[in-house]
Parts: structure tokens; sequence; C-alpha cells
């Protein structure tokens, strides 16, 4: 009932209602631009190899099933994404990036603007291995590969990306869910029915207690990731009652909430952006005619496999890493502790100013802690399940659900935010 509730008052906002078809829009635009195959490139062929390579098979997953039409949106936000993650890297050892970011809304267009300038070269360069990676992990995959075709490819899957990189910023302007992982989750909710019925065609009869586990999974995941998500720290924060003109006003006691995942679906996407990389390497250059780096590639794509304990490692890794990375940078403590000051605030038997902001900061680490850990475990716990079922739809499947539970959590918050600001606003 209260879900219906909400969908009323959306749908009888105006200016929510245009979002939400704008976005709707938007993202069926984008599942048409998957459908449109780049020139040179046998699909039928694609697929097969698809189907049969794990790497593959978790790379397509995360562009939202574009390369296995190989569209001229293959290359989906990967290069974007990696852009941002090597920007925000670099904020944090570069003063100079620092100070820009720091810089208010003017600051953070700039960061934007370095970010889509550095997304086109991670095209071509991304592109290019792709296709270097198809050619080599199969014969079976003609690509025409002439100068003038690849070119006309390589210039193709740019433009497709800049064009998502562009329908993800405007989303995000809407203020109702993150447009990068809307995009990725609108990719694996349109291929989940074949997915659902390529994993139930791997068990027979006699695995009806795997399949039984698999779906178990599937609901510890969900509700695993929804707790985890609405949980939250409440500080208490008291005003300093105040004397403007001839009146006190003041006084009033509220909270800040402080959420135990509050980077939601990013870091998990960032891990899988970061695993992909070294994976993509060894696949590049196993046939190599330098015997060192060949041996390399091997060794990763040994060590990395999806199936082996270092993948799953390196994913639990990641994942809490970069849950720490990015909540501290949407959340930073000394600002919070500036603002509370300047407008009177205060939390009770904390001192304002720096030690309110080293409180902060001790509360944040500590909820953070928890939350990355569990969500790193809820990450890897597909991989841990599939060391006993010998299969690999459980990886694909883990990382997919995990996705989407957070991006639909993610979006219905960012939708009940602006619901509540319009009430008061009325």
């Amino acid at each position: 009932m209260t879900f219906l509730v909400h969908v009323k008052r959306l749908w009888e906002n105006k200016e929510m209602r245009n979002s939400i078809l704008a976005i709707m829009g938007m993202l069926t635009l984008f599942r048409i631009a998957s459908h449109i195959p780049l020139p040179g490139v046998n699909a039928a062929s694609l697929q097969a190899l698809l189907g049969q390579n794990q790497f593959l098979g978790l790379l397509n997953v995360f562009t939202g099933g574009t390369i296995s039409r190989f569209s001229v949106v293959a290359l989906g936000v990967g290069p974007y994404i990696t852009a941002s993650i090597i920007i925000q890297l670099l904020t944090m050892v570069i003063p100079r990036l620092e100070e820009i970011q720091k810089d208010g809304e003017q600051g953070q267009n700039r960061i934007n603007a370095y970010m889509r300038y550095l997304t086109l070269p991670l095209c071509f360069l991304q592109g290019y291995g792709i296709l270097a990676l198809l050619r080599q992990a199969s014969q079976q995959v003609q690509i025409d590969v002439s100068p003038f075709s690849l070119v006309v490819i390589l210039s193709t899957m740019m433009g497709g990306t800049m064009f998502l990189m562009w329908m993800g910023e405007i989303i995000t302007e809407k203020k109702m869910g993150n447009g990068v992982s809307l995009l990725i989750f609108a990719g694996i909710i349109a291929a989940l029915p074949q997915y659902l019925a390529q994993t139930i065609a791997v068990f027979d009869a006699s695995q009806a207690v795997t399949l039984l586990i698999f779906a178990a999974i599937g609901i510890a995941t969900i509700a695993g990731v929804v707790a985890m998500t609405e949980g939250q720290r409440n500080i208490p924060v008291t005003y300093a009652k105040q004397m403007r003109g001839s009146h006190l006003s003041g006084g009033s006691e509220t909270h800040l909430p402080m959420r135990v995942n509050m980077a939601g679906v990013i870091p998990i996407i960032f891990a899988i952006s970061v695993l992909l990389a070294p994976q993509m390497f060894g696949q590049l250059f196993l046939h190599a005619k330098t015997a060192w780096l060949a041996t390399a590639a091997q060794w990763i794509l040994v060590a990395l496999r999806p199936d082996q304990i270092a993948y799953a490692v390196l994913y639990f890794v990641l994942v809490v890493g970069f849950t720490f990375f990015y909540t501290g940078v949407i959340f930073q403590p000394q600002k919070v502790a500036e603002n509370l000051q300047k407008q009177g605030g205060f939390v009770p038997g904390i001192r304002p100013g720096e030690p309110t902001a080293h409180y902060l900061q001790f509360v944040m680490n500590r909820i953070t802690l928890a939350g990355a850990v569990f969500l790193g475990l809820i990450a890897v716990l597909p991989l841990t399940m599939q060391q006993f079922t010998g299969t690999s739809a459980l990886i694909i499947g883990g990382t997919s659900l995990l996705i989407v539970v957070s991006v639909v959590i993610e979006t219905v918050k960012q939708i009940e935010s602006q619901l509540t600001m319009r009430e008061y606003d009325m």
C-alpha cells in the first residue's frame, strides 16, 4: 500500500513525472542503440564465444550486454568509469586538483570536464583492446581490421560511449538515481530473462538441491544489501539559541544520519572495472612473441580466473577499499563540522570545530568498516559457492544481482528524498 501511495504522489507531481518519463525515454534509447551492430563483425560467432569464456561473459554483463551484439555502444560506460577512477585517485595525490574539487560547483564542473577529456583516449585504447581480445580469444570471431574499417569501428565505439556518458549525466541531473548505474542496471535487466533460462538449462533434475542453494544465495544477497543500505547511525546534534533582532531562535535538537553504506553501488562497479583490466592485459598478450610477456599474461589469466581464490580475495579487497575511498569522497567530516559550527550546531559532549571533525571521522570509519566488510563478503559469496557447485553461472549472476539490488535501493532513496523535499516546499 505504501508503494502505491508513493507512486501516486510521484505521478501527481508534474516535475517528477516528467523527469521519470525522460529517464525512461533515455534508457529505452540506450537499449535501441545496443541493438545497432557495428560493421565488420560476425555477431553469431561472437555470441557463441561469450557463452564459453567466463571473462568475456563478465565483461558483457558489466557493459550491459552490449558486447554480445557488438553494437555501437559496445564499450558501454566502461571508459568513463575508468576515467573517473583515475581522476579521483589523482585528486588525492595532486594538491592542485584537490583545490579545484573544493571550489564548490564550479570546481566540480572542471573535474567533470577532465573526466570527459580523459574518456576520449580511453575509448580508443579499450576499443582496440576489445577488438584484439576477441580476435585472440577465438579465430571464429571474424573482424575486419583493415585500416579504414578499424578507424570506423573505433570512432563509432567512441561516439557511442560519449553518447552514453551524456545520457548518464542528464539522468544524474534529474536527481532520481545515478545515471551510470542506471545504464548498467538497464542492460542487466534486459538480459535477465535470457540469463535465467541459460542458468536453469545448466542444471538437470539431479542438481535440484544446487539450484535451490543458488536461489537461497540470491535471497540472502538481496536481504543483506537491503539491510546494509538501510542501516544508519544517527549522530545527535543540538543547535544553540541565538538572538536575531529582538527574537530568540534556535535551541532545537536533531540528528545527523550516517549511512552504513554511503557509497551505494559505486564500489562494486569500480572493483569489477579494476578486475577486468589485468584479465584484459592477459588476454591481449597471451600469444606475445616476447617470452616473459607471454608468461606473465599466462600467469595472470590462471591466477585471476573468476573461479580462483586469488580472484575472490582481490575482489573482496577492492570492494572494501573502494567503499572507504568513495565514502571519503562524498562525506567529508571537516566540511560537515565547519557547517555545523557556522549554523550554531554541535554534537553533545564534543567541542565544535576540529574535535567534531575527528569524532565524525572516527564514527564514519567504524560504520564504514562494518558496511565495507559486509558488502565484500556478499560480493564473494557466489564465488565461494561456485567452488561447491562447479558452475560459473553463479559468478556472473551474483555480480548482476548485487548491482541490480543496490541500484534499485539507491534510486528509491533518491526518489523518496525528492518527494519529501517537494512536500516541504509546498
